[in-house]
């Protein structure tokens, strides 16, 4: 054991020798006199200290315990201590291959990790070594595996704190404690030659700072002022540790001198995996349960877009608990496609409805299946039902074919289409409507809002982005013309998307018939119900062109 690793074990432990020490020493020195002072004493006071001894033990060992436990709380933070996790490279075992997907995101981490381990080359030609890596993206994508399997690649100790262990009631905790795990981090660097700090949700104490008009500040502002110093400051010195920090929030909420050179100045996105990389960690996760070896694990990517690998991992054990629950061995595609629905929209109930509200259900998700099936050509009808969760008495589930990260005007309006489908196909069935299109006309407005006001797409030809001026709280500067005329856009929109799934949905209403007493009777069609049943009735997928094109 070198210098500095018998340092960072003395730290540690030298309170508690220190307290064993004294009580160890304590107990002897008492022991010994009593021994002694015991056979100097008359028989009467024999008996009577014999008599009194044990209580008088008892209260000051339970005083002594009280005084430790009073002195590790109040003088040493000591539950702070015991909370703290420490990391060293013997307990990260986290591999770059440990990470499924996220091929971008360790493409980057690998030029980190290359950068790290040749430092000494890198300041010799003048570079400086890596201070800062800033880590964004939602959550559940894999920025703590991550930033493990750089410390883990790069042959170094780990320490790892949350941005909310840096915020107490007493001012000038947090900086304490920046203090502390900045002097922990230098005794590694001695003992390893560089040391990994993360920072997890770092936005908790890296928020912009704000000050009082009378001098005050806000205890974050300490507390970041002293990561700023120790990152890249006056106490900086040569130190090689490399901060990471991790958040789930916009890069514009981070105060400015965080992100400046010297700080978080290398950025690292972890984003949501695509198609390939959905499918790979489907077979990382499906390979540690039982499952059915047809199960298309293409179809499961597919039906999980923009969902992240912690999304993915809760869905396959969700499938294994309900394939357990129904007394299988092996989990099979129907218990994945539960395990989605359950997981996005609840427990599924069977409510007592009347016979005209699980018909007049049933025409309403028909009505969207088949507007989906033939006006949207970028996605597949995963699962229709008419079986009650989260709150919605049923739902049609349409899933992208690939992933897609822009929409033509063409796609929005058929978006607008699906959202009106099952309106419009109620009005064709019983003249009347019902409560139900209340969030299908939601999607509907919103989308054709976008689309005049934010996108340029309404036949006026008007262009620009008038969304902002929402956000500014300056509508006064548009005039009222302006402002009816774009909403007559908007209006315009909706109407003609109406007019043409009414014309399409009584052209093709025998498969929306079809499908409602389908619904009625199995409550629940899948994917491949619905593909056998278009197939049966001769009906390719070819969208009907649009009345403005």
């Amino acid at each position: 054991m070198n210098k500095a690793k018998f340092k960072i074990w003395w730290d540690d432990h030298w309170l508690k020798l220190l307290i064993w020490g004294a009580v160890i020493a304590t107990v002897v020195i008492m022991v010994a006199g009593s021994y002694v002072f015991f056979f100097q004493m008359e028989s009467f006071q024999k008996q009577t200290l014999i008599g009194s001894t044990p209580p008088q033990m008892f209260i000051g060992v339970i005083t002594t315990l009280l005084f430790l436990f009073g002195y590790q709380l109040f003088m040493t933070g000591g539950f702070q201590k015991l909370q703290q996790k420490k990391f060293n490279v013997e307990f990260v075992g986290i591999k770059f291959s440990d990470v499924i997907g996220l091929e971008e995101a360790k493409r980057e981490a690998q030029e980190v990790v290359a950068l790290v381990r040749d430092r000494a080359r890198v300041k010799k030609i003048g570079g400086k070594v890596i201070k800062g890596i800033l880590m964004q993206g939602p959550p559940g994508c894999g920025k703590t595996l991550l930033a493990k399997a750089i410390a883990s690649e790069a042959g170094l100790p780990f320490l790892a704190i949350s941005g909310s262990e840096f915020v107490e009631v007493f001012v000038g905790v947090g900086a304490s404690r920046v203090r502390q795990l900045v002097k922990r981090a230098r005794l590694l660097v001695q003992a390893y030659g560089a040391c990994i700090v993360f920072i997890d949700e770092l936005d908790v104490i890296g928020r912009g700072r704000t000050f009082s008009a009378f001098g005050g500040s806000e205890e974050t502002n300490s507390t970041q002022n002293q990561l700023l110093v120790e990152m890249d400051g006056i106490h900086s010195g040569k130190d090689n540790i490399i901060f990471i920090g991790a958040t789930n929030a916009e890069e514009s909420t981070l105060d400015v001198a965080l992100l400046r050179p010297g700080r978080f100045d290398r950025k690292i996105f972890v984003g949501r995996p695509h198609l390939k990389e959905r499918e790979d960690i489907f077979r990382y996760y499906l390979a540690k349960i039982s499952f059915d070896p047809s199960i298309d694990i293409k179809k499961l990517a597919q039906r999980t877009v923009q969902k992240t690998p912690a999304d993915i991992e809760a869905s396959v054990k969700e499938a294994a608990l309900i394939a357990t629950r129904e007394g299988r061995d092996t989990v099979s595609f129907r218990d994945m496609a539960q395990a989605f629905e359950r997981i996005d929209l609840g427990i599924a109930h069977r409510l007592p409805m009347t016979r005209k509200e699980r018909e007049t259900t049933a025409i309403h998700e028909s009505g969207h299946l088949v507007i989906i099936y033939n006006h949207q050509m970028t996605h597949d009808v995963f699962k229709a039902s008419i079986l009650h969760r989260g709150g919605a008495l049923g739902h049609v589930l349409p899933i992208p074919k690939e992933e897609q990260y822009t929409q033509t005007r063409d796609e929005l309006l058929a978006d607008i289409k699906v959202s009106l489908a099952g309106y419009v196909a109620e009005r064709i069935k019983f003249a009347v409507t019902s409560t139900g299109v209340s969030s299908d006309f939601a999607n509907a407005l919103s989308k054709a809002e976008a689309m005049v006001w934010q996108f340029g797409m309404g036949s006026a030809g008007i262009i620009g982005n008038y969304a902002i001026m929402y956000d500014r709280q300056a509508m006064t500067t548009l005039s009222e013309s302006f402002k009816k005329q774009m909403n007559d856009e908007t209006q315009s929109i909706l109407k003609q998307c109406e007019r043409e799934t009414e014309a399409f949905l009584r052209k093709e209403w025998d498969m929306v018939e079809i499908f409602a007493k389908l619904l009625i009777e199995k409550e629940e069609l899948n994917y491949d119900e619905i593909e056998e049943v278009f197939a049966q009735h001769g009906r390719a997928r070819t969208p009907v062109p649009s009345a403005e094109s």
